[in-house]
């Protein structure tokens, strides 16, 4: 049987239209109309009207904390329970991270701790708040937390295109936001990334900085650092092709997630991420607590089982405050997110998934359990 993956890319099938208008156009260097077009239809989808396509989601968040003046000197609060890539622009632009426990509830940054760090130290001068999974956080209390203190909120996003918060679409909540489109996320450019804000002059300084902070003048100027982040065109072409069924792959995935709870329903010791009553994931991957009291088996039993019927799972992000890249780093809680990344595995969940392999994913799970 055909290896089944966690969460492959899955083609509109009109990729090849766009990318063969882009060659026959000769746009095929860096910049072109698709990555005009990939910009205005993603800031039509999100409501946020400045949109600067990159080459990846890292590339954003680090553009978004250099025109947000973060640097040498301050901290940010980061949540804790996410990939490096979430955390690794704090130390490029010079920062600390400051990292912020999950909540039990949603998994996502827990608000309280967070307004206890920000009252606590007094050189955070920003916040990544990661959306986890496809689900947000819980804006509404981490604008509050911000605004009380004056502090910029970068609203990482990687992971939820498609999802909306109180009915907005994901992204629209911070005072910037980044998406990205890897190979493995609900759409794709095969890589590349996104920063939104409804500030014009941030996103008209990142575009500047995106192309190595070029001057206004016919010889090559500069005055400030700049770098090399720019979005081709024929990766916008393949984007635009997969933008147009991003509400198909969202509810594919849902789908997928929704049957996994049906298969699993009344197993002992096997729970699912919450979804938060305050907006609608795109449940980019399906994860699962395995308490190995009750399910008789555990997260890497169950990992291992798979692998060896060339099924791919993995754990939950293990948390930054344990990564030892970040051992000094100050961290607020972190017991939530740990226990999390003990339990935690991710389900393959991408939108082609089939029934019959969903149910030999499951079937693995269950024959693991003494």
């Amino acid at each position: 049987m055909p290896r089944v993956y966690l969460s492959p890319p899955h083609l509109s099938g009109r990729e090849l239209d766009y990318l063969r208008d882009a060659v026959e156009s000769n746009w095929v260097a860096p910049l072109g109309p698709h990555v005009d077009a990939f910009e205005a239809e993603l800031a039509e989808l999100t409501g946020v009207p400045h949109a600067l396509a990159l080459s990846s989601g890292t590339a954003a968040l680090h553009l978004a904390l250099v025109v947000l003046g973060v640097g040498a000197g301050d901290e940010v609060a980061c949540s804790t329970l996410t990939f490096s890539a979430s955390a690794n622009p704090i130390r490029y632009v010079g920062a600390t991270p400051v990292f912020v426990d999950a909540s039990a509830e949603t998994w996502t940054i827990d608000p309280e701790l967070l307004a206890r760090a920000l009252a606590e130290r007094p050189g955070i001068k920003a916040v990544v708040a990661v959306d986890l999974y496809g689900q947000c956080c819980d804006y509404d209390a981490i604008r509050g937390a911000c605004a009380e203190r004056g502090v910029a909120l970068v609203q990482d996003a990687a992971e939820s295109l498609g999802a909306t918060y109180g009915g907005e679409p994901a992204g629209a909540q911070g005072d910037v936001a980044v998406f990205s489109f890897n190979g493995n996320k609900v759409i794709t450019t095969s890589g590349g990334g996104l920063l939104l804000s409804r500030t014009g002059e941030w996103v008209e300084h990142a575009r500047k900085l995106s192309t190595q902070a070029r001057e206004p003048a016919p010889h090559y100027e500069h005055t400030e650092l700049g770098f090399n982040y720019r979005l081709s065109n024929l990766l916008a072409a393949v984007g635009r092709a997969q933008l147009a069924v991003l509400a198909e792959r969202v509810e594919a995935r849902r789908r997928v997630n929704a049957r996994y709870r049906e298969l699993l329903a009344g197993v002992p010791g096997i729970s699912f991420m919450p979804e938060a009553a305050y907006g609608r994931g795109n449940c980019w991957l399906t994860c699962v607590l395995v308490d190995p009291d009750e399910a008789g088996t555990d997260r890497e039993r169950i990992r291992l089982a798979l692998e060896a019927e060339d099924v791919e799972s993995r754990p939950l992000w293990k948390p930054m405050h344990l990564q030892p890249v970040y051992r000094d780093a100050p961290v607020f809680g972190g017991e939530t997110a740990a226990r999390l990344f003990d339990h935690g595995l991710c389900l393959p969940s991408g939108s082609a998934l089939t029934e019959d392999d969903q149910r030999r994913v499951v079937e693995t799970l269950l024959a693991t359990r003494a």
